[in-house]
């Protein structure tokens, strides 16, 4: 007699309605899901595709009555094609060192965080994050992740100065970007543009179609940028389509 064992089933809680971080005047509420231990990288990679986005280990995407800005976006890696203006940006950077590492928090990426909420969100919830927030932040997970550390390039051979770094999941069709933090004192540099075109350069280099950037919202001063990445998809109730803004 073959014996059944019962699939665990993913159970999804709504938030209660709080004010929405992005667009001012509006309320956020929000559909989430823990991630299952066993299998969290393929759920993960289904969740992603459905326009959900990854905070430890929990799933959440906007569920809001009133209001549809939220977009989930990512970027066709063999599509985009670098203008001027992100070819100067590349140029920029070209005295930085990238290194792909095992997603453990450092103290040196929790005190680049913090200058960086400090400069550019300054009124932000994250603000109140402490070390051992950060540390779960980035260690609470088990899903295929890892953080991309940008450093200026050291001349006598040590490991140069952090600059700039980004927590990044593999999904099975891309790299989805998480979180990234850079130094607010070097804006000549773009880093938070270069480090999207640098995860393209990664997903075009292993092979991956897409580059997930989370959310679209137009009008919001911090989530509008997105859209100067083209040709981009956004994911609407026909799947994903390409947008303009």
């Amino acid at each position: 007699m073959t014996e059944h064992v019962p699939t665990q089933q993913l159970q999804f809680f709504v938030t209660a309605e709080a004010p929405c971080p992005y667009l001012k005047g509006k309320q956020e509420r929000k559909v989430f899901t823990h991630l299952p231990f066993a299998n969290a990288a393929s759920v993960n990679d289904a969740l992603s595709h459905a326009g959900f986005r990854r905070s430890q280990n929990i799933a959440y995407r906007p569920a809001c009555e009133q209001c549809a800005a939220c977009v989930s976006v990512r970027i066709p890696v063999d599509r985009f094609v670098a203008n001027r203006t992100n070819r100067k940006i590349i140029n920029r950077n070209a005295d930085l060192d990238r290194f792909v590492v095992d997603p453990v928090a450092t103290d040196e990426q929790y005190d680049l965080l913090k200058t960086y909420l400090a400069a550019r969100h300054p009124d932000g919830g994250m603000n109140e994050m402490n070390g051992s927030d950060f540390m779960t932040m980035v260690e609470d997970s088990t899903v295929r992740t890892h953080i991309v550390e940008y450093r200026l390039r050291d001349r006598n051979g040590k490991l140069g100065t952090l600059v700039g770094f980004t927590l990044a999941d593999l999904l099975n069709d891309g790299l989805s970007l998480v979180y990234s933090a850079f130094d607010p004192e070097m804006p000549h540099r773009s880093l938070g543009r270069y480090a999207v075109l640098d995860h393209l350069h990664q997903a075009r280099t292993i092979n991956l179609p897409y580059v997930y950037l989370g959310y679209w919202v137009q009008g919001s001063p911090t989530m509008d940028y997105k859209s100067q990445y083209q040709p981009l998809e956004g994911l609407t109730l026909f799947g994903w389509q390409p947008i303009q803004p």
